[in-house]
Order: structure tokens, then C-alpha cells, then sequence
């Protein structure tokens, strides 16, 4: 149940950020970035009627669609997003909270791509545009993420029609942002390095230095040289930013020679390696 409560709690601050972003950035510069959001900016500059009702209306239609070919079980998952949405959008005043164009597409993208970001997290779902491309996945095979794709294109182009080239432009820039901040989210805030050592003569010595010094867990993999076909062991760690340095500096200090890759990671679990317990 506290977790239930939880859920919901975050759908709707996620909702409300999303409809904090369309009515506080990107509306009030007719900036239609794709989505039902997109839609009802471009509906309501053409007809005059609410951006709220029209997101509304094709929520409606689409959790129809969803119920129709997706199943009770995908209309459940977006029926709650699909309602509070709209209500979002008629609750949060549109206000233009700054005239600088780019700034305001900026920052509606970032917010737009955090409450995003958090809906992904709790797999939840604010409805509309997402339907259409599990439809295509389902019947067609088309890859959910191309179907996203096209249909916010389509959109974006239709603001070319109703707004102008420069409204087109942002729009464009606006989905780019947006994109990029969800991965960010979804794979940097926590990414971590993980280093594999190889020496030929000091991997005992370089073991119990990182032991001893960086205090983190370290692997040790049986591996064999492609040349000679000697068995050797490889040392694997994992450590945050400000630790890489000091296991750098370590590995020069006893083997300069010594054969290193380092890589970035964004996911780490179990034994010992996950992201909650380091400080």
C-alpha cells in the first residue's frame, strides 16, 4: 500500500511538471514539441479552444484505441495519466514566465524531460501519442521508439504549417533537448568507471595497493594472453569520479607498463557493486 502511495504521488508530480512545462515554457511561445501537449498548442492557436480539453478529447480517443487493441491491462497503465494530465493542464495558469525564447525552450525542455524521466521510472504513462506506436509494435513490428519518432514529427511539422519556420526550428530543438536530458537522467547522474588491470609481473602487488588505499571491491578474472598464451589475472574495480585518479595514480606508481581499460557504466547490482551503499 506505502508503495501504491508512493507511485501515485510521484505520477502526479510528474504530470504537474509536465503540465508546468507546457504552460509555462513552451506554450506561451507556441512551441508545439510533439506529444497531445503538442497537439492541443497548435488546436487551440488554430480554434481558439482550450489546450486542456483538446489533450482531454485525444485521450479519450486513444484510451479507447488502447482498449480496443492493447488490452485492459495497457488501458489501466494509462488511464490515470491520461485523466490527470488535462486536469494538469487546466489547473496550472499559462503563464509566459520569461520573453527570451530560447531560455523559456530550454528550460521547458529540461523540466518536460524530468517529469518524463520519473513517469518512466514508476512506468507509468500520461497516455495519448503513446498509444498509437504500441499499436504499430503490436501489428506491424514497428520499433516503439521509431513510432514515437514520427508521430512527434508529424506534429512538429504541423507547427511549421500553423506557427512558421522559427516556432519549427525551436520545436525541433525543443525534442533534442528533451532527449537528451532523459538519457542523461536515465544512464548519468550515477554512472560510475570501471577499471581492468592487467600486469604482467605486479597484479599481486597492484591488488593489495587498491585494497589497502581505495577500499572497494575488486574481481579477479583467469585470462590468457593472445600471444603467448600465458594465464595471468585481471583485476576488475569499480569506482566513482573522484576515486578514478587515486587507482591511476597507483597503477603508475607500480607497473607504468601495465595494460588498462576503463569504461563508463551507468547500472551496477550485486556483489557488493551497486550504486546505493557508496557514499
Amino acid at each position: 500500500m506505502n508503495k501504491q502511495i508512493k507511485q501515485l504521488l510521484l505520477m502526479v508530480l510528474a504530470i504537474l511538471i509536465l503540465a508546468t512545462s507546457v504552460n509555462m515554457f513552451l506554450g506561451p511561445h507556441h512551441i508545439a514539441a510533439g506529444g497531445v501537449s503538442g497537439i492541443g498548442i497548435l488546436v487551440e492557436s488554430l480554434l481558439g479552444i482550450n489546450r486542456a480539453w483538446v489533450v482531454m478529447g485525444l485521450n479519450v480517443v486513444m484510451l479507447i484505441l488502447a482498449a480496443i487493441f492493447l488490452g485492459k491491462q495497457v488501458f489501466l497503465r494509462t488511464l490515470l495519466g491520461s485523466i490527470l494530465f488535462p486536469l494538469a493542464l487546466r489547473v496550472i495558469p499559462p503563464v509566459m514566465l520569461t520573453q527570451d525564447r530560447l531560455l523559456s525552450v530550454i528550460m521547458g525542455s529540461i523540466i518536460f524531460a524530468i517529469g518524463v524521466a520519473i513517469l518512466y521510472r514508476i512506468q507509468a504513462s500520461s497516455g495519448g501519442t503513446t498509444i498509437p506506436p504500441l499499436i504499430f509494435e503490436k501489428y506491424y513490428k514497428m520499433n516503439t521508439s521509431l513510432g514515437l519518432l514520427l508521430t512527434d514529427m508529424i506534429i512538429v511539422f504541423m507547427s511549421l504549417y500553423v506557427f512558421g519556420f522559427e516556432e519549427f526550428l525551436f520545436a525541433i530543438l525543443s525534442i533534442g533537448i528533451t532527449s537528451l536530458v532523459m538519457t542523461y537522467i536515465e544512464t548519468g547522474l550515477k554512472r560510475r568507471r570501471a577499471v581492468m588491470i592487467l600486469s604482467l609481473e605486479h597484479s599481486e602487488e597492484i591488488r593489495a595497493k587498491l585494497l589497502e588505499e581505495v577500499n572497494r571491491g575488486l574481481t579477479l578474472f583467469d585470462v590468457r594472453g593472445g600471444r603467448d598464451k600465458k594465464d595471468r589475472d585481471m583485476i576488475l574495480t569499480v569506482v566513482n569520479n573522484q576515486e578514478y585518479p587515486k587507482v591511476r595514480d597507483i597503477i603508475e606508481a607500480i607497473d607504468p607498463k601495465c595494460f588498462v581499460i576503463t569504461y563508463e557504466v551507468s547500472e551496477v547490482h550485486g556483489l557488493g557493486f551497486s550504486y546505493h551503499p557508496i557514499q
